[in-house]
């Protein structure tokens, strides 16, 4: 994930002034130098960075602090509370028509995902209750538009495009249609450049003066640093750009991007792409993301995922399924399939308070782990699935060699099973006249 080497050496400052006890001025001066030196190796603007240093000293050497009794944690408190400030306080929702349809602009460089941020876009307002429409106006780019209309069915939304048109012509029809087939949403996926030129600005003026967009949404790279708060810089000057969706801030990436672009150019990140699917969306909430870069997790994000993820009448029918002791392989196998669907599980971890300090640990996280067992279960008869007490030695070498794993691999499987068994088994018996709710478990 972005930002966990920044995460991971603030941690470490922090960790340094807690065994300190009390605190002094020198304490909170030495810990600035170290904060200020890890904002500038995570690419942050060097602006940004001084002016956030200034403000987070000012706050941090009050006697509210250094009289504290845990002077180590106030100073935590106050750098949350900065970051958060740094990337917009509060998040920022999208703005609605007065009258439908919304109109959505996607503006940004060739190569930051503006195509694929549309659909996932798309599926976002279709999830709360839209109709959204995708229309195609990219008509430089190769096969850009034909990949919008895979991805437009893909998601089964609407999909409208007029080959190479021009973009405002197009994006006007498209706009007339919607009002017609009723469509609330139309997200205009517009051409970008592999670099800023005159013509393309000139484009996407024409495109903003015509249909006057509800939302003007500049696209951006996590992994283009801090040339990417430049880019949006431009951008803003020229069409007056109403938020953010930064792409790929699931990658290895230093993250100055994200906690730049707000302070330099005075709009907020609304979106955040962390993953390829077109379900790997997240709305971008600036606390949620100072509590991650500082190791507190994110348990309303992980609340909100596992909700969109586990479908409450199999939630249902998996409690009861535990309680008569009934629990089956293909159960388990569907418990793998819906923490698949909250995404990677090296992400998941993140937003888990205080799992930082396991990962820290050298805790190995298999992302392929999961993949292998879905498959060794996968390759299972139903019968066997639901009665593993048939799997003699012939069958679990079939199972091994359909699934490509080892026989070890598929007897440790049934023994975590057996062992997973015995403790619900347990647990169940102690809860034996109490009324109540229990929340699954995630496989291992």
């Amino acid at each position: 994930m972005a930002f966990e080497g920044l995460g991971s050496k603030l941690q470490a400052v922090f960790k340094k002034l807690s065994s300190k006890g009390r605190l002094n001025e020198n304490d909170i001066k030495i810990a600035m130098r170290e904060v200020k030196m890890a904002l500038l190796e995570a690419d942050v603007n060097f602006k940004v960075v001084k002016d956030f240093i200034n403000s987070v000293s000012e706050r941090a050497v009050g006697s509210d602090v250094l009289e504290s009794l845990t002077p180590d944690q106030q100073v935590i408190k106050i750098v949350r509370e900065e970051l958060t400030e740094l990337m917009g306080s509060t998040n920022a929702k999208l703005a609605v028509a007065d009258m439908p349809p919304t109109v959505i602009m996607m503006a940004g460089l060739q190569g930051a995902g503006k195509t694929t941020m549309s659909a996932k876009l798309a599926q976002f307002v279709k999830k709360n209750g839209k109709t959204p429409m995708l229309v195609g106006i990219d008509i430089y780019r190769p096969a850009a538009i034909k990949q919008l209309e895979v991805l437009a069915k893909q998601i089964n939304v609407e999909f409208y495009e007029e080959g190479t048109n021009p973009p405002e012509i197009t994006a006007m029809n498209a706009i007339k249609k919607a009002e017609r087939i009723g469509c609330d949403v139309v997200i205009l996926d517009t051409a970008g450049r592999l670099q800023i030129d005159e013509e393309m600005m000139e484009e996407l003026e024409k495109v903003r003066d015509t249909v006057h967009p509800t939302e003007i949404l500049f696209t951006v790279d996590a992994m283009t640093g801090q040339e990417a708060v430049n880019v949006a810089k431009t951008f803003d000057e020229r069409l007056n750009i109403t938020g953010v969706a930064i792409t790929k801030l699931d990658g290895d990436t230093r993250g100055g991007a994200a906690l730049s672009i707000k302070a330099v150019v005075g709009k907020p990140i609304k979106f955040s792409g962390i993953g390829e699917k077109i379900s790997d969306l997240e709305v971008f909430h600036p606390d949620r993301m100072a509590q991650r870069i500082l190791g507190m997790g994110d348990v309303l994000t992980l609340i909100e995922k596992a909700e969109a993820a586990i479908d409450e009448k199999n939630a249902v029918e998996m409690q009861e399924k535990l309680r008569k002791q009934s629990f089956t392989l293909e159960d388990f196998l569907q418990q793998f399939e819906q923490i698949k669907k909250m995404g990677p599980l090296s992400g998941i971890l993140d937003m888990v308070p205080g799992m930082n300090k396991l990962k820290d640990k050298d805790m190995d996280i298999d992302e392929r782990e999961i993949e292998r067992t879905a498959a060794i279960i996968k390759s299972m008869t139903m019968e066997e699935r639901v009665n593993p007490s048939i799997l003699n030695a012939s069958r679990r070498r079939r199972i091994a060699a359909g699934s490509g794993v080892e026989v070890q691999d598929v007897n440790r499987l049934i023994t975590q099973y057996e062992q997973m068994k015995k403790m619900m088994k347990q647990f169940m018996g102690k809860g034996k006249g109490k009324k109540g709710k229990f929340r699954l478990p995630f496989p291992m």
